[in-house]
C-alpha cells in the first residue's frame, strides 16, 4: 500500500472512530436510557440505548465473544490489506470503513461493556454511527467484489504465481 493510500485510510477509519465517539457520548451525556427524541416527527428519534449484544439483539451479554470478533475482523482487514494488496480505492475505502465502525463498537463494549445505540427509526434496530460505516463498508467491498474489474485483474494476477496488487497503474 502506498503512502498516501495508507494516510487515507488512516483518516478514513479515525474520521469514523472519532465521529462515532463524540455522538455516542454526546447521547450519554443528554438522553436518559431509553429516552426517545424525536428528530423528524414520525420518521427518526434519537433514543439512547445500551446494547450488550450484536445486531438484531443476538449475542446478547456475550461481550467476550464480540470483542474477539471484533478484533479478528480488524486482523482480517491488515491481512487483506497486506497479503491481497487491493488497488481499487473502493475496496480501501469499504476496509477503512469497516474498520473504523469495528474499532468505535469496540471501544463501547470495552469501556462501558455494551454499545451505545441512538439512531431509532422505530420499524428498525437502533443503531449508532459505527454501524452505518460498517454497513457501507460491507456494502463497498460487495460491489467491489462483484463488479469491479480491478479485483478480477488482481484475482487473475494473484493466481499466476504474481503477487495481487503489483501492477503499474
Amino acid at each position: 500500500m502506498t503512502r498516501r493510500r495508507a494516510l487515507v485510510f488512516a483518516a478514513t477509519a479515525t474520521t469514523v472512530i472519532a465521529a462515532d465517539q463524540v455522538t455516542k457520548a454526546v447521547v450519554r451525556s443528554t438522553l436518559g436510557l431509553g429516552e426517545p427524541v424525536p428528530v423528524i416527527d414520525g420518521l427518526l428519534w434519537f433514543t439512547h440505548v445500551h446494547n450488550t449484544g450484536a445486531a438484531f439483539g443476538m449475542f446478547k451479554d456475550q461481550r467476550i465473544l464480540l470483542v474477539g470478533v471484533g478484533v479478528l475482523v480488524l486482523a482480517a482487514i491488515g491481512w487483506v490489506l497486506v497479503r491481497m494488496r487491493p488497488q481499487s480505492p473502493l475496496a480501501h475505502t469499504g476496509l477503512a470503513l469497516i474498520a473504523g465502525g469495528a474499532v468505535g463498537n469496540l471501544i463501547d463494549r470495552v469501556v462501558f461493556g455494551g454499545v451505545t445505540d441512538f439512531f431509532d427509526l422505530g420499524w428498525f434496530p437502533v443503531f449508532n454511527v459505527a454501524d452505518i460505516a460498517l454497513d457501507v463498508g460491507v456494502a463497498l467491498i460487495v460491489v467491489w467484489l462483484l463488479f469491479s474489474r480491478d479485483h478480477h485483474d488482481e484475482v487473475a494476477d494473484a493466481g499466476e504465481g504474481g503477487e495481487a496488487g503489483e501492477r503499474d497503474e
